[in-house]
């Protein structure tokens, strides 16, 4: 992963079982390596409620620190701080307009990505619930 935007690993069918599989095929280095960096970078800073919160709120446009803390409810040290993590792992954008800092979103896709991790967990949910559901006789 840099600056050319792609991804330096996509080999995801050379982990795909074919018929000819008789072992488990090793892990690449190489996106062991990007999978680290994943972590480090995107995962850390989707990890809190208020960073997320935080994106949802630029998905609709640019706000300015204190339009953000009205709309997550927070105050704007703590949401300063959360502002920071975003744009130093490069998810937000900031400019200053005169006394003001106005953020936006660099990458809308990641809102995608967040939708699919909240559907996966929606789908978790609803399985483990009618696990627990009591069997019908």
């Amino acid at each position: 992963m840099g600056k050319s935007g792609g991804l330096a690993y996509s080999g995801i069918s050379e982990f795909l079982p074919g018929p000819e599989v008789a072992s488990l095929a090793p892990i690449d280095s190489l996106l062991r390596q990007e999978l680290d960096e994943l972590v480090a970078s995107m995962c850390k800073a989707l990890n809190d409620s208020k960073r997320l919160l935080l994106l949802y709120a630029l998905r609709y446009g640019r706000y300015t620190v204190t339009e953000l803390c009205e709309l997550i409810e927070a105050p704007q040290s703590n949401t300063s701080q959360h502002l920071a993590v975003l744009r130093d792992r490069g998810l937000v954008e900031a400019e200053r307009q005169g006394n003001n800092v106005v953020y936006s979103l660099r990458h809308p896709k990641v809102i995608d990505a967040i939708d699919i991790l909240r559907g996966v967990m929606s789908d978790e949910l609803e399985r483990q619930t009618s696990l627990r559901a009591p069997v019908p006789r």
